[in-house]
């Protein structure tokens, strides 16, 4: 049994989740910033090659979170993490300015994730 394998599947899942999210990140925006001058099928095929190495995460992270979460409660996790991601690489690698909104939006989340695992 390897070290991975004997964390919680909670610490297991986010891990690979996270993961996915950066390069799932990366494959639906940075081509915004670094191929915006090139033709949208070679952003796509670009993308979808770094994509490909998000479901090399995500795929193992719900089957692994499945084994003790809800699809809900994977799918709200999932979005999360996403924005939990997604802010950093917007406002460092983006340039994008922080707004209010990203706060509102958090808390919704926030308000999201207790309603799905309140019962857990």
């Amino acid at each position: 049994m390897n070290a991975l394998t004997q964390l919680p599947v909670i610490v297991q899942t986010v891990g690979l989740l996270i993961l996915s999210n950066v390069f799932m990140t990366f494959a639906w925006y940075a081509h915004l910033k670094n191929l915006n001058d090139k033709p949208w099928w070679i952003a796509a095929l670009t993308s979808w090659g770094i994509a490909l190495f998000e479901y090399l995460f995500q795929v193992p992270a719900n089957r692994i979170g499945h084994t003790e979460l809800s699809l809900a409660q994977l799918k709200v996790m999932q979005e999360v993490i996403t924005l939990s991601v997604f802010l950093p690489f917007a406002v460092f690698y983006m340039h994008e300015n922080v707004k209010l909104d990203f706060l509102w939006a958090g808390l919704c989340l926030v308000g999201a994730v207790y309603f799905m695992f309140r019962g857990a």
